[in-house]
C-alpha cells in the first residue's frame, strides 16, 4: 500500500505533493531535513492531505495529477 500526501508549510505558504509506502517515516524526514532539496528549506510541513494507492505505479501517476 503506498500514499500519496500532501504537506503544507504554513511558515513559508508552499505545499508539496508525495508518495510513500511509510507516510510516518517519510513526514519526520520532512521534517528533520534528512534529504537535501526543496522540503528541506522550508520547515515545518504538516499533512493537509493523505489518499492510500493499492501500487506505487498508480500512487506516481496520482502525485502527477
Amino acid at each position: 500500500m503506498y500514499t500519496v500526501y500532501g504537506i503544507y508549510s504554513p511558515q513559508f505558504n508552499k505545499i508539496y505533493i508525495g508518495q510513500t509506502n511509510d507516510l510516518d517515516r517519510r513526514i519526520t524526514e520532512h521534517n528533520n531535513g534528512v534529504f537535501a532539496g526543496y522540503t528541506k528549506r522550508f520547515i515545518p510541513w504538516e499533512i493537509v492531505y493523505t489518499e492510500n494507492i493499492h501500487t506505487r505505479s498508480e500512487a506516481l501517476k496520482r502525485k502527477a495529477t
